[in-house]
């Protein structure tokens, strides 16, 4: 299907429909990466989807990619962290990338992924501990990423250190996997999010041009906030918000059919599960009102902007973890089982409140901005 401006959400919902749902099963029994939603969504050019028009992109700004990972978690969560994180690093390489790469995005030729999180600093993202030294007319890096998503397939990963010069907290690199001293420790086996190749990268010694620098030495903080941390929270959230969106599909799916023989009567007519059921569906409303209005917000730079990407991710991620545990209470012994689909909702919901920055760093900030202290 060839995507175009007008038909994008048909494309991903035909590619989330027969590709996507067809190797979810697989994706997280195996842990294996979800090669064949990627391939199809680059040979859709969605891979390309925050990509300017200037290289063949389809232009697109935080909310449809936000729509996009939305739609893919409803099949498989893990499709749609691997894709967030490749918009997340496009969004940086739009505007500070070279040419060539931004054009390789576009052909699917080129997965990106964020590399800031490091075992010196854990969640605290933005204060990297890796260095960056010149070498001649190189540099030289050495870090030690704590978790980095694709680690082992993306084609290179927008990357931070401490600057080359000055006291400012970060730089950031645009590092190809294949540098020599590059190493993806792959292996992962996690709760959830199995297939999201997930795994720590280091760094020894691994030589970049000086080229390779985003933007200016000592911009990586402003780079973060500005464009970062807003386009991977609010793609985050919807990772949450789809998660959500199919446990309560299928908890009601669920309580509708399971039936009390000997009572000719289905779960569903108990009053305390509709009512478990309701809170399901309240949750989920309200993230996604929240969500969709951080959208809005960021869309038309309304004064709250910042307020709502802090608390979008936050009361989305908190409200999977709540939604997901009432539909494994509510299904019983038969959530347990894989065919009723909720326990792998279950444990792709984990991921969310802990990935930087973290559920509890957000309410940190949200409370310092609520009392007008300076939120970093």
């Amino acid at each position: 299907m060839t995507t175009t401006t007008d038909n994008y959400l048909s494309s991903v919902d035909h590619i989330a429909t027969e590709i996507v749902a067809a190797h979810a099963a697989r994706v997280d029994r195996e842990g294996a990466f979800p090669q064949e939603a990627l391939d199809a969504l680059g040979a859709a050019g969605l891979l390309g989807l925050v990509s300017s028009p200037d290289v063949g992109g389809l232009g697109f700004g935080p909310r449809a990619a936000a729509l996009v990972v939305e739609r893919l978690a409803r099949e498989c969560a893990s499709t749609a962290m691997v894709v967030c994180m490749h918009y997340a690093g496009t969004a940086v390489l739009e505007k500070l990338g070279p040419e060539s790469v931004r054009r390789d995005i576009v052909a699917g030729k080129h997965l990106s992924t964020i590399a800031l999180s490091e075992l010196g600093s854990r969640s605290q993202f933005w204060v990297p501990v890796s260095t960056a030294r010149a070498e001649g007319d190189k540099v030289r890096l050495d870090a030690r990423k704590s978790w980095c998503t694709s680690a082992t397939h993306a084609t290179a990963y927008v990357w931070s250190s401490k600057p080359l010069e000055g006291s400012e907290l970060s730089t950031l690199w645009l590092v190809p996997r294949t540098t020599p001293g590059v190493t993806a420790h792959g292996g992962f086996d996690g709760l959830g999010l199995r297939g999201n190749d997930s795994g720590p990268v280091s760094a020894e010694a691994a030589l970049v041009p000086r080229s390779a620098m985003l933007g200016k030495d000592g911009t990586g903080f402003g780079l973060m906030m500005d464009i970062v941390l807003p386009w991977f929270n609010v793609m985050n959230a919807a990772c949450s918000v789809g998660i959500m969106e199919t446990t309560v599909e299928r908890t009601a799916r669920h309580v509708t059919s399971a039936r009390f023989e000997h009572a000719g009567s289905a779960v569903a007519d108990l009053p305390t599960i509709r009512a478990y059921v309701a809170r399901m569906r309240i949750k989920t409303d309200s993230a996604k009102a929240l969500w969709l209005d951080t959208l809005s917000a960021m869309e038309t730079a309304r004064g709250d902007a910042v307020l709502r990407v802090l608390e979008s991710k936050a009361a989305a991620n908190d409200a999977a973890l709540e939604v997901t545990e009432i539909a494994m209470r509510v299904c019983g012994g038969a959530a347990f089982r894989k065919e009723v689909g909720v326990e792998r909702c279950f444990r792709d919901a984990r991921a969310g409140a802990v990935m930087a920055p973290t559920s509890d760093a957000l309410y940190d900030f949200i409370g310092k901005a609520a009392c007008g202290l300076p939120v970093f």
